[in-house]
């Protein structure tokens, strides 16, 4: 059984986001979780809500026991992009860019740990 949480249009660049995905992707529950508090990247923070809401879900939806998760699947796709000017010289413009991402978590029980790397 698979316990799935989502985080949408989250205002942290896709990249920088994988980045800290990385680091908790096939690991217990535990260890994801310190790592993630620990971690001093800006988008840390939206990852542990994200993975402490799939612990919730599994524990409450489908009964799982919490201390033999494991993060089976994590992963961070692109949403979409805010765009805003920024004025320059001589009255032009430059478009600036402001990313947004996706953020995806799922826990199962202790069998699937050896499956991701």
């Amino acid at each position: 059984m698979e316990a799935k949480a989502i985080s949408k249009y989250v205002r942290v660049s896709p990249q920088k986001a994988r980045l800290v995905i990385n680091l908790i992707r096939g690991k217990s529950v535990g260890e994801a979780l310190k790592g993630l508090r620990f971690a001093k990247q800006k988008a840390a923070v939206p990852i542990l809500k994200t993975l402490e809401s799939a612990i919730a879900n599994a524990e409450h939806n489908q009964d799982m026991d919490v201390d033999a998760l494991v993060v089976s699947d994590a992963r961070v796709d692109g949403g979409p992009s805010l765009r805003r000017m920024k004025m320059r010289a001589r009255g032009m413009a430059d478009v600036m860019r402001r990313p947004s991402c996706h953020i995806r978590v799922s826990v199962s029980e202790g069998g699937d740990r050896g499956t991701e790397s």
